[in-house]
Formats: structure tokens, sequence, C-alpha cells
């Protein structure tokens, strides 16, 4: 399904799967991996896992195909370079002209797949609500005032206050395509209802289902 933004941000199409719904047309095309992706598919102990990677992976190559009049398995993958090392550890992309008019970003958390699409570079994210003791931990790593509004919130709503903050991080981080190797605290994206707009790189808020926050983040 196509999910609307909280924010506007008509160049970016944005699509949610639910693993449970989407399992077995997902396990009916696997054969649309590339050998890559079957290895890694193959590598997960838990079948959870690799149902998950299924799902998202066919459904990616299942979109990227729509968009770009070909197959599923004929989308050709790849990585660009890392913005801080050069690496060929950055943001996944289309090989080849293509990879210049469509971009895109692939996301996943318990039972939910989040695929981000737009012409200009864009990061999506979804994560579920932590808990209350992982909220505390991993919000050592929050900018300073994201922190601050962290602490002035009730205790319970700090999970889900957490979780969007978390989301919109990623989300920009991924856009830019140097993930967490740039330190999260460095960039504010808030806590709140609105997300802070880091410059160049406008935030949006994706409605996704109880228990779960999402966002997308993409070039100006």
């Amino acid at each position: 399904m196509v999910l609307p933004l909280r924010v506007a941000a008509p160049s970016v199409a944005v699509r949610l799967l639910r693993v449970s719904e989407e399992r077995a047309d997902a396990e009916a095309e696997r054969e649309v991996l590339c050998d890559e992706e079957r290895t890694r598919h193959g590598a997960f102990v838990r079948a959870v896992d690799r149902d998950r990677y299924l799902v998202a992976h066919v459904g990616l190559r299942r979109e990227l195909g729509a968009r770009l009049g070909l197959a599923p398995d004929a989308v050709p993958l790849t990585r660009l370079p890392c913005p801080l090392c050069g690496g060929a550890h950055g943001r996944p992309a289309v090989a080849g002209a293509a990879g210049a008019q469509l971009h895109f970003s692939l996301s996943h958390a318990g039972d939910l797949v989040l695929l981000a699409f737009a012409p200009v570079p864009v990061g999506a994210d979804v994560e579920s609500h932590p808990s209350a003791a992982t909220t505390a931990e991993t919000a050592r790593a929050l900018h300073p005032d994201e922190r601050a509004e962290l602490a002035s919130l009730p205790a319970p709503q700090r999970p889900a206050a957490f979780a969007r903050c978390w989301t919109r991080k990623e989300a920009y981080l991924k856009a830019r395509g140097v993930g967490l190797g740039e330190d999260p605290a460095v960039c504010y994206v808030g806590t709140g209802d609105r997300p802070g707009r880091p410059p160049g790189w406008p935030i949006a808020d994706v409605d996704a289902a109880d228990g779960y926050a999402a966002a997308v983040a993409y070039a100006e």
C-alpha cells in the first residue's frame, strides 16, 4: 500500500509491506534475487529473519522493476562510494544511468518493511518502539537537545518519542549515504510532533502501524 506522509514530500513514493502478509508471495518469487542476495538470505539462522529479508528484497526488486520497465531479476543493483571514506559501502543504488533518475531506500523492523523511491537521494527507516530500558541506554547517542526533550517527557511517552527521533535520524543519515559512520549526536532532528530540518534535507514522518515509528529524508 502507498502511505501518506505527514508533511509534503511530493517527490517521494513510500510503500509499507507486512511480512506476515507478503511471506508466501515472496517465497514464490525468491528466484528474482541475485546470487549475493540468496547467499545473505540463506545465512540467517532464524526463520523470522529470513522471511523479513526475503519480503524486503523481493518487494524492492518488484517495485524497482515496475518503475524501470524491467523484470525484477534484471534490476542491476550496486553500492555507491561512501561519502566519508570512498569505500564501496555507501547508499545502495540502481547501477548505470537509471540510478541517476531513481533513488531508493529500504528498512525493516518486526513485521514491517518500508520502501521509499524518489528522483533524488532518499533515506527511509522504520523501527518498533523500544523498551524503557533500551530507550534510556540508547538515548545517550542523541543530540544534546534531543536528550533534553526526552528527559522532559513523562516516562511512558519516552519510547515512542525516541523511536520517532531515531527513525528521522537514520533516514537522514541513510539519505546522505553515511549511515552510522557519522556520529548520530551531531545532527538535530527532534523528538516532537514535527521533525527538525537539517540544511538541504527535509524529513517527513510516515504513518506506520501501532507500536512503530517511520520516517523518510530526501535531498532538497
